[in-house]
């Protein structure tokens, strides 16, 4: 059996204002329209024996996972979340450590969420061709072919070719393999290097032998955790404590906090494969990116005749090799050569193709300011449905509130602001003290200060409402819950 393991952590900076800290870049649909996430998940289809995903995201970011693989008719067998980041090896861990719970001891694929793909029955083939050397106790990484002098990537250098039984052996015949089509082989790894300078990297490129670090990785979950107790112990002592004292809510597997705070953080890299002498690295021409920036979707998008990447409402007059994204209102450029604009409900970005990468500065300001758009959207997606901000002052703030059929908010009470609540769409359940009532279209209600209230949609299609705050203080923390049934 082989368990997918998706890695869905990480804010993804480089892409703001698109992606945000609580809506990062793999819950977005950034090449197409489905989310990165799911596009991740949907491209193993055709792998044989595969088993439910296993997902760790953060906290914070459970309920859009949730929904975005269900949507898909794709749900997990677990979703486990990281209370703070770690990096990938606690991440990996706590997954080979839940796969095994049932005695089992399945191949792990391990897989960033966030990542471009565009030949998945590449990636397929890669896997299928692995898996004899992952089962006999190989730690195999797929390293992406260079396609340019990249300093943005760390590389793997490659060593010998591995022989039909995993083993190195000069006399014997390699092991290269024909497969759907693929031609593969298999390499033991000499080194990992850091991300280089453009001098060194095109001196991997002109040797040969160097191949991106894709940080995908095929192995048995046992050899991960054999190895990770010979370099790493007192790692994996955290995340077996954290993954024994966790506490199970729906679908998610809430690792222990204090225990998995006090987890050493490190890569799969740094903590396993460049001490293990069981690595093995298999290249892959596969269409990968990590889009780890506006550039890297420039150059996997479909340009137009004049080399732009056009996303959404845009229109262009003598603009050239830009990417130009709209979120909703209309773009315009005009005599823009080599640019990146991106628009959203409440920030634009204009910044230079050969500067995107600086653009974690301009989230770092955001931070330091104590603003808002480094972290949410206008629009707040919530396991219950969404909220838009649609206007606020001092002393009132008006919302658009979106209720998924069947689905209701917590019943809750406010110290600080009351609220009017207008339907525009569908029906809405409300309590309000001891009051019990259904409004449909055009009707209206109004929530006093103090009053323990909760709204439902009890229908087939979506409630949508208009809510009007008003009061001394407006904030998402004046929430007093007293029964939520996602456990907030």
């Amino acid at each position: 059996m082989l368990i997918p393991v998706i890695l869905s952590g990480g804010a993804g900076t480089r892409l703001w204002p698109l992606s945000r800290e609580l809506y990062p870049k793999q819950l977005l649909p950034l090449v197409n329209d489905t989310s990165m996430l799911q596009e991740t998940v949907q491209r193993l289809g055709g792998l044989a024996e595969v088993g439910k995903p296993l997902v760790v995201c953060n906290e914070h970011h459970r309920f859009m996972v949730a929904e975005q693989l269900r949507s898909i008719d794709c749900p997990a067998a677990a979703i486990l979340l990281e209370p703070v980041g770690r990096n990938t090896a606690p991440a990996v861990a706590v997954a080979a450590l839940r796969a095994m719970a049932d005695g089992d001891d399945p191949l792990l694929l391990v897989l960033p969420a966030d990542h471009v793909i565009q030949d998945g029955a590449a990636l397929r083939a890669a896997v299928e061709f692995g898996r004899p050397l992952a089962e006999a106790g190989r730690l195999l990484t797929f390293g992406i072919v260079p396609a340019k002098a990249e300093t943005g990537y760390g590389y793997i250098q490659a060593g010998s070719k591995l022989m039909s039984e995993g083993s190195e052996a000069a006399t014997a015949e390699p092991l290269e393999l024909d497969t759907k089509g693929f031609m593969f082989a298999a390499f033991s790894v000499d080194r990992f290097v850091e991300k280089p300078n453009l001098t060194t990297a095109e001196q991997y490129l002109s040797e040969g032998g160097y191949y991106w670090n894709s940080g995908m990785f095929l192995f048995r979950a046992s050899r991960y955790l054999e190895e990770l107790e010979k370099f790493a112990p007192e790692m994996l002592a955290c995340c077996r404590t954290a993954l024994e004292q966790a506490q199970h809510d729906l679908d998610f597997v809430r690792l222990e906090a204090e225990a998995f705070a006090a987890c050493p953080k490190d890569s799969i890299d740094y903590a396993v494969m460049e001490k293990t002498d069981a690595a093995a690295v298999i290249p892959l021409e596969a269409g990968w990116s990590d889009v780890g920036s506006w550039s890297a979707l420039w150059e996997v998008g479909t340009p137009d005749a004049n080399g732009n990447v056009l996303r959404g409402d845009v229109l262009t007059e003598d603009a050239q090799n830009c990417y130009l994204h709209s979120s909703g209102r209309l773009v315009a450029a005009v005599g823009l050569q080599d640019h990146v604009v991106v628009e959203t409900a409440d920030a634009v970005l204009v910044a230079a193709r050969d500067r995107v990468q600086d653009v974690k500065g301009i989230v770092a300001q955001l931070n330091k300011q104590g603003r808002s758009e480094a972290l949410l959207h206008r629009r707040v997606n919530r396991p219950w449905g969404s909220y838009e901000c649609i206007d606020q002052s001092e002393r009132f703030l008006v919302k658009r509130i979106t209720v998924n059929p069947g689905a209701s908010l917590s019943l809750q009470m406010h110290h600080h602001r009351a609220e009017h609540w207008v339907v525009v769409q569908g029906t809405a359940r409300i309590t309000c003290g001891e009051k019990i009532l259904v409004l449909s279209e055009n009707q209206s209600t109004y929530i006093p200060l103090g009053v323990t209230h909760r709204l439902e949609n009890p229908g087939i299609i979506p409630l949508e409402l208009i809510e009007v705050q008003s009061g001394s203080y407006l904030g998402e923390d004046d929430i007093l819950r007293f029964d939520d049934q996602y456990g907030r």
